[in-house]
């Protein structure tokens, strides 16, 4: 039986590495050791980045809704409390949205969460 060589393998897995890799500054994009070493660092920083992206936008969404009860003379938590106890099934994006497309709509439920509590 014929020796297989393990170059051509080889050769695919690196050349893959490096293409994750192009962009990357210096050395981290040409040298294999280096790249490899930061392809998995980048895709820890990604794993990661997916996680606070969620977060971020919640903090966004409450700011906002928060800005918004402000302008109507109640707070963030006041306004939350009414909200469930009225039975409004709205997220905080939904809420938000209205908070910042429709003042005249957000209002109208400011007065509902103040009376359901």
């Amino acid at each position: 039986m014929a020796r297989v060589k393990g170059a051509m393998m080889t050769r695919k897995r690196r050349k893959k590495v490096l293409k994750v890799a192009k962009g990357y500054f210096g050395a981290k994009s040409k040298l294999f050791k280096m790249a490899k070493q930061q392809v998995m660092k980048s895709g820890n920083y990604a794993f990661i980045g997916r996680k606070q992206k969620k977060r971020n936008f919640r903090r966004l969404w409450i700011t906002r809704i928060s800005a918004a009860c402000r302008m109507n003379g109640v707070n963030y938590s006041t306004f939350m409390n009414g909200v469930t106890k009225a039975g409004i099934q709205l997220n905080r994006k939904m809420l938000s949205e209205i908070a910042i497309n429709d003042p005249a709509a957000f209002t109208a439920l400011v007065e509902k969460a103040k009376a359901a509590l």
